[in-house]
């Protein structure tokens, strides 16, 4: 199978889906990568990256139950899948290694 990878904000949606475990839908994933990276997220950014990875295979997403406080609409909860953090790990030693040496920089 060919190695999945993911591009800089795919690999912040991940690792915020990560942080927040059980409770991986598309706001908090939001406000995990704003807090941590101190950058804006576009609401359509993030639902077109969740999409892609999806259709990586990276993410499997889940519907909870819809509630009244929504409109009656469902949240889309999101897991990482094993070739999901197979991506992450990849990435993440690919990055490690691009800053090999260059340490006193």
């Amino acid at each position: 199978m060919a190695p999945i990878y993911l591009g800089e904000f795919e690999y912040a949606v991940m690792l915020a889906i990560l942080h927040l475990n059980e409770d991986a839908y598309a706001v908090p994933i939001r406000e995990v990568i704003e807090q941590r990276t101190g950058r804006p997220v576009a609401r359509g950014a993030l639902y077109t990256g969740l999409d892609r990875l999806e259709g990586k295979g990276c993410l499997k997403p889940r519907m909870a139950d819809a509630t009244e406080e929504r409109g009656g609409k469902a949240k889309r909860y999101y897991t990482v899948t094993a070739a999901g953090l197979k991506a992450i790990r990849a990435t993440h030693e690919s990055l490690a290694n691009l800053t090999k040496g260059l340490e006193e920089i």
